[in-house]
């Protein structure tokens, strides 16, 4: 069988057996609750103050929230979403020259995980990501199909950095930091990451993305019209709504040490639609390998001082469970044997 779902045939019409999850693992079929007090915030609000104050609440509270007059074109997305549709659906030669399941690789395809070849089970999706951050320095590595792809996505790259750039610095300084308490090394590595979930014939079955906490810094997500994003919260999975106009902020674990634990980075999954395929933009900004993260700020301290490589390596041994790899970096830690 093909490894990159979007070249198959499409509709599929019966669920392959490595897509289907042992029962106890299965989303199942019933409707799940539709998280719609999920904070919307709308960026050109006149009073700076009350974007702070609102972006730290949502942070404190959700781990979530949406952000609507961001100053990205509406007609960048579309244009950025149709060129990623377009990726998906064209000639398997052109994806199949970039298909990589290498880490270290700056510009790869895969489908399910970078595991694929060895996991139990397969996610259903496609997932495209490459570096873009600074774009002349990625750009030669990116898909050239469609033709307009490393045009289009070479703005919205620059773009979207702005915009991540601006809501941190009004983290910081609702934090009491200077403004630019995050640029540099923080924020070093911009990472663009496209899922692609081809109709599923039995959603039931299957998940299109594991449940996971973001590592990184902070993440921001362009949805298309499908629903499938799902957040745990109040002791469940809710549906979080699909508005292909905002942006999805989510912080990462690294804002969470940096605010000392108050800021919540939730845990998330994707589940895939029978009828429609779904697509979807991520950009992750990364702090370097070398630089400490550690709290900001004169509280005592939740968590002691770790480089950004020793906490990935960490949380990738502990298999991505945010819990255990930030209980280790906890002042009051006993457990020294993740990084060995």
């Amino acid at each position: 069988m093909e490894t990159l779902m979007s070249n198959w045939l499409n509709p599929v019409e019966k669920t392959p057996e490595k897509y289907i999850f042992p029962a106890h693992q299965r989303p199942g079929s019933q409707p799940f609750p539709v998280m719609n007090d999920i904070p919307l915030i709308d960026l050109q609000h006149p009073n700076p103050q009350h974007i702070i104050d609102r972006i730290i609440d949502a942070c404190q509270r959700f781990g979530i929230f949406q952000v609507i007059n961001h100053g990205i074109p509406a007609s960048l997305m579309e244009e950025t979403m149709a060129v990623m549709k377009g990726f998906f659906s064209g000639p398997a030669e052109h994806k199949a020259s970039l298909y990589s399941t290498d880490l270290a690789k700056k510009c790869r395809i895969y489908s399910s995980t970078l595991n694929y070849d060895s996991e139990d089970f397969h996610y259903w999706r496609d997932n495209l990501t490459h570096h873009c951050h600074p774009v002349h320095d990625h750009i030669h590595l990116w898909p050239h199909h469609p033709p307009t792809y490393r045009q289009v996505v070479g703005e919205y790259a620059v773009e979207t950095r702005k915009l991540m750039v601006r809501i941190l610095e009004a983290i910081c300084e609702g934090l009491g930091l200077k403004p630019d308490y995050l640029e540099g090394k923080m924020t070093k590595t911009q990472l663009l990451s496209v899922n692609h979930h081809i109709p599923c014939p039995d959603p039931s079955l299957t998940l299109g993305m594991p449940q996971h906490t973001d590592p990184n810094l902070i993440t921001i997500l362009q949805q298309c019209s499908v629903p499938g994003l799902h957040v745990f919260r109040h002791h469940q999975w809710m549906d979080v709504p699909s508005d292909p106009t905002a942006f999805l902020v989510v912080p990462g674990l690294q804002l969470k040490v940096m605010s000392n634990g108050r800021f919540r980075s939730p845990i998330h999954r994707v589940m895939t639609h029978q009828e429609e395929a779904r697509t979807t933009i991520g950009t992750f900004l990364i702090p370097s390998n070398e630089i400490v993260i550690e709290p900001a700020g004169d509280s005592p301290a939740v968590y002691r001082g770790f480089t950004y490589g020793e906490f990935f390596r960490c949380f990738t041994r502990s298999n991505c469970d945010a819990d255990t790899a930030l209980a280790y970096f906890q002042t009051d830690s006993k457990s020294p044997t993740l990084l060995k």
